[in-house]
């Protein structure tokens, strides 16, 4: 089956300009140190801030490809958008507002000063299938139409294709469901799961974590350090023809901090994502997946995601690439999300090339996975439930990193493991539901 249609609209090369009478203090310094800021909204889709850079007047033009906002749209998007803009009888319309001052508010009252506005007409019909660029370069803004006088603004605004694969579970990750591959109105299976739960450690399973809590064995009896921790989770993904092609497996159990009964940030559950090796019944680590329960008003699932080097180290160790971290609304629910188009979504942008993938078609042996530096844009995104709520996660896998069965379904495997996180970070004062909890517990 073919990927389904996305079109990526990228906002990069922001500077801004300010020209002024006076002559700067010395040579390549500016003599404004105000802060600079933008929203941009792309029609009623979610606002994103980015700071701007300001820069002085003879300077050369920013780098077109450092990207400062993003949107991701689906092709149903892209046709409500292209309908709305015929009915108005005018194009949708990507708008940016600058602001001097710091960010945020106070009171109610926004901290910024708007500068100017700058909108850029957009025509996305034919996006999907080839780049297309609406503005490139800089433009006036403000009060003052003298490009003299007044800020000038740069930016480079373009669309392109950005072909994704979705996986939908057929039910939630810890009742063993099918996954199904969706392409427009076709659902197709492709994957099943098979969710166990085990007392014993699955060192057969996997290589054993440094980190699991060695202390534990100090504190009560064997039944009721049961009812203090969360281990031995275990989701094996198959092909149709029930063979194993990925795996999660809980390898450091999630326990309360000392006196509360939330896992804590500086005392994570993790879990391994596994891939098959190359001899037969033989694992190999892919990822390891960390999740907390974060400490706010709005108390959240913390995941942290990194990848591992062929020999099992994480490559976070060596050179400090951490693919992502971010919070999910414990009540609300939302998506876990790997996208290195921006400098926010983790620790480094990425922008080495990636090799060519085979046809979507095509599933046979790839070199995976690919290197830390291959990984760029958009990879992956799940989307996750709130707690006690009915979670059939919606996997999204950019196509540039599914050239084999396997590719997918370390996604799929990692998709679970978050989902199953929600359960695992629950208040240890609540019962979870009985699919997760040991066989001679359940009463």
């Amino acid at each position: 089956m073919d990927p389904c249609p996305f079109v990526k609209v990228l906002v990069g090369g922001l500077a801004l300009r300010i020209p002024v009478a006076s002559k700067p203090t010395r040579a390549g310094v500016h003599p404004s140190g105000i802060p600079c800021f933008c929203e941009i909204k792309l029609d009623k889709l979610c606002v994103q801030k980015a700071v701007v850079p300001l820069v002085s007047v003879d300077s050369l033009d920013p780098d077109k490809q450092i990207v400062a906002a993003s949107f991701h749209l689906e092709q149903a998007e892209v046709v409500k958008l292209s309908k709305r803009s015929f009915l108005r009888g005018s194009k949708s319309r990507l708008e940016v507002a600058i602001y001097t001052g710091r960010q945020g508010s106070t009171c109610g009252v926004s901290l910024g000063k708007m500068l100017g506005k700058f909108s850029v007409p957009l025509e996305l019909g034919g996006c999907h299938e080839k780049m297309m660029v609406f503005h490139s370069g800089w433009v006036s803004i403000g009060k003052s139409g003298d490009s003299k006088l007044g800020p000038q603004l740069h930016l480079h605004v373009r669309a392109e294709p950005d072909p994704r694969f979705v996986f939908h579970f057929d039910g939630e990750p810890e009742c063993s469901p099918q996954v199904f591959q969706i392409q427009g109105n076709i659902r197709q299976p492709i994957f099943s799961c098979k969710f166990s739960r085990d007392r014993v450690s699955r060192s057969r399973h996997l290589q054993s974590d440094q980190s699991n809590r060695s202390w534990l064995s100090s504190f009560g009896s064997s039944r009721e350090r049961d009812r203090k921790e969360r281990k031995g989770w275990l989701i094996m993904i198959h092909d149709l023809s029930g063979s194993p092609v990925a795996a999660a497996s809980m390898i450091t159990p999630f326990v309360p901090s000392f006196g509360t009964d939330k896992v804590s940030r500086s005392n994570p559950g993790a879990w391994l994502i596994l891939r098959p090796g190359n001899t037969e019944g033989s694992w190999r680590p892919w990822g390891r997946l960390e999740a907390w329960r974060e400490r706010s008003s709005n108390e959240g699932l913390g995941c942290r995601f990194e990848l591992m080097a062929e020999g099992g180290g994480l490559v976070g160790m060596n050179n400090g690439i951490l693919l992502a971290e971010s919070v999910i609304s414990s009540q609300k629910g939302g998506k876990f999300l790997i996208d290195m188009t921006t400098s926010r979504s983790g620790t480094s942008s990425v922008n080495s090339p990636v090799s060519s993938p085979h046809s979507s078609g095509d599933f046979t042996y790839s070199q995976w996975p690919y290197p830390a530096s291959a990984y760029r844009g958009f990879v992956m995104s799940s989307t996750v439930q709130g707690e006690y709520q009915c979670s059939r996660p919606v996997v999204q896998i950019a196509r540039r990193y599914v050239t084999c069965m396997q590719d997918a379904a370390v996604f799929v495997a990692l998709a679970a493991a978050v989902d199953l996180s929600m359960d695992a970070c629950q208040l240890f004062s609540r019962k979870l539901r009985k699919e997760l909890c040991q066989q001679d517990m359940i009463s």
